[in-house]
């Protein structure tokens, strides 16, 4: 069998030295890349594709989110897996819902990681669906009364939802049957009537709703 290309994302270089070297002692795996940054990660994933890229929660030029969503919109063959030292359940499902297929922290014994990293690589999924599927719910209800979304309509609903899934606007486009430009003024509507200022903050955004659910508003 061909082995498991990685991709090792990670700001801090003993880190990154450290999880190659678990993968090397492993059997059927083979580092193809690193990077210590969102931009040089981007780049490194585009070119190289590998099959699976083990992302940092946090880089000192954005998020693993930014690095989950790139992946999922332009590498679809390969699957992400968040490493992370926070134990943060909005950082969580902001991962999930921008293509991540794991969300793990780095407690974590190099044999787990690595167990990890095979079932992510053969399509598995380590994050609770649950959890997501109830996000997603709350924004495609055309009834939802979450106050923070009384001011958009269910069309710009809907765009939310598919921006924090980790969609282009092409993509989005696509699914809703509109232009490309049409997408984009209505991702501008939705961000500018929320006061958020990316689509990342959109992602993070939507696992507030999740967390009001839970606690009941408090």
């Amino acid at each position: 069998m061909e082995p498991i290309t990685l991709y090792l994302v990670d700001d801090h270089a003993v880190v990154r030295a450290g999880l190659r070297a678990v993968f090397e002692a492993a059997a059927g795996f083979t580092v193809v890349g690193e990077a210590g940054t969102v931009a040089e990660a981007l780049a490194g994933l585009t070119l190289l594709r590998p099959d699976v890229a083990v992302v940092d929660g946090r880089l000192p030029d954005g998020s693993g989110v930014d690095v989950c969503r790139h992946a999922h919109a332009h590498c679809p063959g390969t699957r992400t897996l968040v490493l992370t030292s926070y134990d943060d359940d909005e950082a969580l499902l902001a991962s999930v819902l921008a293509g991540a297929a794991g969300y793990l922290l780095k407690q974590i014994r190099g044999t787990d990681l690595v167990e990890a990293v095979r079932t992510v690589a053969a399509g598995g999924s380590l994050v609770d669906e649950a959890a997501v599927a109830q996000v997603r719910r709350r924004l495609r209800d055309p009834l939802a009364q979450d106050p923070r979304l009384a001011d958009l309509s269910p069309q710009e609903r809907r765009v939310l939802s598919l921006v924090a899934d980790g969609l282009t606007n092409r993509q989005i486009g696509a699914q809703l049957h509109l232009a490309e430009k049409t997408v984009k003024n209505y991702v501008s509507k939705v961000l500018a009537k929320l006061g958020l200022s990316s689509r990342t903050q959109a992602a993070v955004f939507t696992t507030s709703l999740s967390g009001r659910g839970r606690d009941g508003g408090s």
